[in-house]
């Protein structure tokens, strides 16, 4: 294991509080560069929260957030993506009038490829992930989990990709496009070195993935480790596993 020096996030005693409700309570986590670490946890333990805080949709109450040693909390999400961080919704967000292509060339044109250079690298995404045949199709037609693989093949246009934060993106899913979405996960952490944080009530597919887990229980982190260690942990028996 690196020191915390090596990581790419660094998320420092952050606290979040809505209302009388303290959603993240003193969560600390580093994730190395180059890891897909997988966040679990029971139902409203601060999973989501915890992807909003660091994506700048939420602002953290107290503790800090480092990106390659340098503080993002406190930025604008838009100026955090700029940064190389990506995120995926548990409910996708789609252009969904406009077609399954359509819907992958706008990031690219949006960093300024060339009409030419954006069709042609949304065509390999697509490609990539199984879904050439629904180029011409408009994305409202598509299944919920294809709605998912678009929504995820879409953040890999950023061609300064680091950190892709991924909510859910299993749930539901046909096992055909869970199958496509894993492979692309580890084809990308292998080829372009992305580095994942992925949150995921499926144990299977988060183990077959991650090379480490944290367990989030009542905004705080429960234990932290490979997917044996944790799933061996008392307290995680107890609170996620059910004894």
């Amino acid at each position: 294991m690196n020191s915390q020096n090596d990581s790419i996030l660094d998320v420092q005693g952050i606290i979040k509080d809505f209302g009388g409700l303290r959603a993240i309570n003193h969560v600390s986590l580093q994730i190395r560069e180059g890891e897909v670490r997988g966040l679990i946890g029971p139902n409203a333990s601060g999973k989501t929260t915890l992807i909003n805080l660091i994506s700048g949709m939420y602002k953290v109450d107290d503790g800090h957030i480092y990106l390659n040693g340098k503080r993002i909390d406190g930025l604008e999400p838009d100026q955090i993506a700029s940064r190389g961080v990506m995120r995926t919704f548990q409910i996708s967000r789609i252009f969904r009038n406009m077609t399954v292509l359509e819907n992958v060339m706008v990031p690219a044109l949006a960093q300024g490829q060339s009409l030419f250079e954006a069709r042609r690298h949304a065509e390999e995404l697509l490609d990539f992930a199984l879904l050439t045949r629904l180029k011409d199709e408009p994305a409202r037609s598509l299944s919920g989990g294809q709605a998912m693989l678009l929504q995820i093949v879409r953040g890999f246009v950023h061609q300064d990709l680091r950190l892709y934060l991924m909510d859910e993106p299993f749930a539901g899913v046909h096992d055909v496009i869970k199958g496509v979405i894993l492979k692309t996960i580890k084809t990308m952490n292998e080829e372009r070195k992305i580095t994942f944080l992925i949150v995921s009530h499926e144990m299977t597919t988060i183990s077959s993935v991650c090379h480490h887990v944290t367990v989030l229980d009542k905004g705080e982190v429960l234990s932290q480790g490979t997917m044996e260690e944790v799933a061996n942990d008392p307290a995680v028996i107890d609170s996620y596993l059910g004894g």
